[in-house]
């Protein structure tokens, strides 16, 4: 409570500069409500007059204009009529009389009976004229406001007069009533403006520490004083990189004119360093910057720190002699650092040219005016140098582009003479600290050198790339704005510098040579070219990863035709990166092959897969020596041009996306199975039928999923991407990877779109066959017909052979439905269907033997036979080649 009070006495005060504008401010607060008050008062005085005059004409004109009064003034007897009339009006209209008189005056009507019949007072002659007169009069009942109006006949006589009156204390009454609100309104106007003050003197009392206009006076004065005293620079800068405030020592150390309070940093002709430091805003301490022929130690700071005001405050202070003693200690603490800021900014990626790059940007102008860096051929393909000094120049940078060095990319053979091919032959870097002697450095091109010189480049280090025992190239350091030759210490700083940057160079390199035989190895993998088939207008695109985790992976894509004009889609990925994943690859892709010339439905062909992922898993887990594949995913999908049936089944992979013909695309659910190697739960098939001329895409998550952007974003941008079904394949992948992939992926792509063909009714035929024997030659003889209206008499002899056969075994050995079916693709395919899953086996017949040569002519005659499964039995087929144009 105390301290409370103290505060609210400090705040009353007026001894300090908060109590005296706390005074003022309440003053000019109690003169404005207060003007307010009687402003109010004087504007509702008016009112009340002008409301008077109002509802007095108006009573008196409602009251002559009433029903019946102009009869009862030509009346016997008016004053009888209209006495209890007018008393009772006066009394509703709240008036404080109403008076009704003939044309003379005599009043017939009045509040007080005994003033009936005598002369009105007042002016009635507007009114006799037809007008109406308002009039202020003070009567016996105080002042008041009258009306008189004239009563009117039909015919526009006058006659008789209607006057209303009303005191002008009766109608203020009403605003007297409001007035304790009034002043209650302004007193609550008058604390809350008095608290609001006492806030704002409170702030202020608090920025002026309770201090009086003499305190305060003799601060600033002191202050002042002190300021410019010192022996250090004080610089007081605005948001805007405006001086605020210069001390004259500041004024001294930077040369600053006498009006460089306002003026921009930016035009007082600065060293560019201090300028930049004064104008950033960011924190230093004891940054040491050339001002003229003084090295000036700039500490800064922002002044925003605890609610003051935006800006910086900078202390300058001459480190000139200081430095000129600790000038040698300071270079090698400077050489220190650039070696430390090296190892942090070279070398930020796996890329040869990159870390080249990256060298030189480094460099200059820390170190030189200009780099250069030339590496051996083979270093840029990953492999180890060879013998030469021929080496391309594959980074640069300068203080300026137009030197005569030579181009990046050129191939340079350096002679014997030159300090590269030395330093390149002996590993030790050569310098050139003046090269206006031409010393032999300029044997190389005697008129390129001649340029240089005459450019100003005068002074060269040459320092060979060395990492673990190979001497990758040369980094060249040159100087010419610089007007100080490279010395020996140079030297030794430069060998620092290139010996960590080759480091990164040869990892680099390195690295460059696994990912081009992990690229090579996945892209022997993969289909060079995919096979002919009719069925399906097939385009694709394979893109190694270019960045992140480690290069190419395990993502794969096959197209696979299978009897009776189907063909199969693959595409999978298997989990991590690298040769591991690569060679993981090519044995899925391998196994698809094999599991597929069995003719399995893809539930079943995903199972041998993850069968065989987990017997990988075993063997490599037994061997140790590299680590276990965690799994695969994969999606599977046979599309028969004859039924436009698609059917498909997945292991953990994403959905494919279906383009309709009218543009619309739909991700469609088909049931997810685990991922290849788990063995937990069974694969399920999904049937879709799909439209001649609308696609199937599969794809690869390294498609949809980046770093930036979810799963869920990229799937909507594939659906926009898509919506385009007039596109070719080709023309869609296309669209497809330059709208949904950065310049440099994380992760391997791939991607198939395949357009749907159907194969005509014209180029089919079926037969249901009843179980009978002499069925056969009914078949045989319509199989001969269709072929001769194919056009193809030639292979008659040989299918109805194979056909005789084929449906001789189905009648003696399968069961019913027995269907025979002709397809007409890039060969002729021959399938017999029964409901018998009992698998025919090709043997060889004994000479003694009566049968058991018909699969056996069938083999001979056919190019190709097998046998396919279905839920309701088996199909028998064969493929003819057709006979070339």
């Amino acid at each position: 409570m105390g301290g409370t009070l103290g505060r609210l006495r400090a705040i009353l005060g007026v001894r300090t500069v908060a109590g005296q504008v706390f005074v003022l401010q309440v003053a000019v607060v109690v003169l404005l409500v207060v003007a307010a008050v009687v402003a109010l008062v004087l504007q509702s005085r008016t009112d009340s007059e002008r409301e008077a005059r109002n509802r007095s004409v108006a009573v008196a004109e409602t009251f002559a204009n009433s029903p019946g009064i102009v009869e009862a003034l030509e009346g016997p007897d008016p004053t009888s009529v209209l006495q209890p009339r007018a008393e009772e009006a006066r009394k509703r209209s709240g008036v404080d009389f109403i008076v009704v008189m003939n044309t003379d005056g005599i009043r017939y009507t009045h509040p007080l009976p005994d003033r009936i019949g005598k002369q009105f007072v007042g002016n009635l002659e507007p009114a006799l004229e037809g007008g109406v007169v308002t009039e202020t009069i003070t009567g016996t009942i105080g002042p008041l406001v009258q009306a008189v109006v004239p009563v009117t006949a039909s015919d526009g006589r006058v006659v008789g007069l209607v006057s209303a009156g009303i005191t002008i204390e009766n109608v203020s009454g009403v605003v007297e009533e409001q007035l304790p609100l009034l002043l209650g309104s302004a007193a609550g106007v008058l604390v809350l403006a008095t608290a609001g003050t006492a806030l704002v003197s409170r702030r202020l009392l608090r920025q002026t520490r309770g201090l009086g206009p003499v305190e305060m006076t003799r601060m600033y004065e002191h202050h002042d004083a002190v300021l410019h005293a010192v022996r250090e620079g004080v610089l007081i800068l605005g948001a805007d990189g405006r001086i605020l405030l210069a001390n004259d020592e500041a004024r001294r150390l930077l040369d600053l004119p006498a009006d460089v309070e306002g003026r921009p940093v930016a035009d007082l002709g600065l060293d560019p360093g201090t300028a930049r430091l004064l104008t950033s805003g960011r924190v230093a301490t004891d940054e040491v910057h050339l001002a003229g022929d003084r090295l000036l130690a700039v500490n800064q700071r922002s002044t925003d720190q605890g609610g003051g005001p935006a800006g910086t405050v900078a202390t300058l202070r001459d480190t000139t002699e200081l430095r000129a003693l600790t000038g040698r200690a300071d270079v090698a603490r400077g050489r220190l650092k650039l070696l430390y800021d090296a190892g942090m900014e070279i070398g930020t990626g796996l890329d040869v040219v990159r870390t080249s790059q990256e060298l030189a940007d480094f460099a200059v102008p820390r170190f030189a005016d200009f780099v250069t860096v030339d590496l051996a051929d083979p270093v840029l393909r990953g492999e180890e140098p060879g013998d030469g000094t021929d080496m391309r120049r594959i980074a640069f940078r300068g203080i300026r582009d137009d030197t005569p060095l030579y181009a990046t990319g050129k191939l340079i053979h350096f002679l014997p003479t030159t300090p590269q091919a030395a330093g390149f032959e002996t590993g030790k870097a050569v310098l050139e600290a003046d090269m206006t002697t031409f010393s032999g450095w300029q044997v190389q091109d005697p008129e390129r050198a001649r340029k240089l010189v005459e450019f100003g480049i005068h002074s060269m280090i040459a320092a060979p790339l060395r990492a673990r025992g190979v001497i990758l190239g040369v980094a060249t350091f040159w100087r010419a704005e610089k007007p100080e030759p490279f010395e020996d210490d140079d030297v030794s700083l430069a060998e620092e510098l290139v010996a960590r940057a080759a480091v990164s160079i040869d990892n680099a390199r390195r690295y460059t040579r696994e990912h081009t035989m992990a690229v090579t190895l996945q892209r022997s993998l993969l289909p060079h070219a995919l096979p002919e088939q009719n069925a399906l207008d097939v385009a694709h695109r394979y893109l190694p990863a270019q960045a992140g985790r480690g290069g190419v992976g395990g993502d794969w894509f096959d197209v696979i035709p299978l009897p009776g004009a189907r063909v199969a889609l693959v595409v999978g990925d298997v989990v991590g990166h690298g040769l591991h994943a690569a060679a993981t690859m090519g044995r899925l892709r391998t196994a698809v092959h094999n599991f597929s010339t069995l003719d399995l439905p893809p539930d079943e062909i995903l199972w041998h897969m993850d069968e065989l992922v987990s017997r990988i898993d075993q063997d490599e887990t037994d061997d140790g020596a590299v680590a276990p594949v965690t799994g695969a995913t994969c999606l599977y999908a046979i599309y028969d041009p004859g039924t436009r049936v698609c059917t498909l089944a997945r292991a953990g992979h994403l959905e494919p996306a279906v383009v309709h013909l009218d543009g619309s695309v739909e991700f469609p659910a088909i049931p997810g199975g685990p991922p290849l190697g788990l063995g937990s739960l069974p694969f399920e098939t999904t049937e879709l039928e799909l439209p001649e001329g609308s696609s199937l895409v599969l794809y690869t998550d390294g498609l949809v999923e980046d770093h930036g952007r979810d799963i869920d974003e990229g799937l909507e941008v594939l659906r926009r991407v898509l919506a385009h079904p007039d596109r070719t394949p080709e023309e869609t992948c296309d669209t497809v990877l330059e709208a949904l992939l950065s310049k440099r992926p994380r992760d391997d792509v791939a991607l198939v779109v395949a357009r749907t063909r159907v194969l005509g009714a014209d180029r089919t035929v079926t037969w249901d066959v009843p179980p009978d024997p002499s069925e056969v030659a009914r078949v045989r003889a319509a199989a001969a017909r269709t072929l001769s209206e194919w056009g193809l008499e030639e292979e008659a002899f040989t299918t109805e052979l194979i056909l005789s056969e084929l449906v001789t075994n189905a009648i003696r050995y399968g069961t019913d439905p027995i269907r025979v079916r002709l397809l007409l693709d890039r060969s002729l395919i021959c399938e017999v269907t029964d409901g018998s899953s009992t698998s025919p086996h090709l043997r060889r017949a004994a000479t003694t033997d009566e049968g058991g040569r018909g699969l056996f002519l069938v083999a001979q005659f056919a190019e190709r036979w097998g046998t396919r499964y279905t839920e309701s039995g088996k199909v028998i087929w064969t493929e003819q080649l057709l006979p070339q144009d």
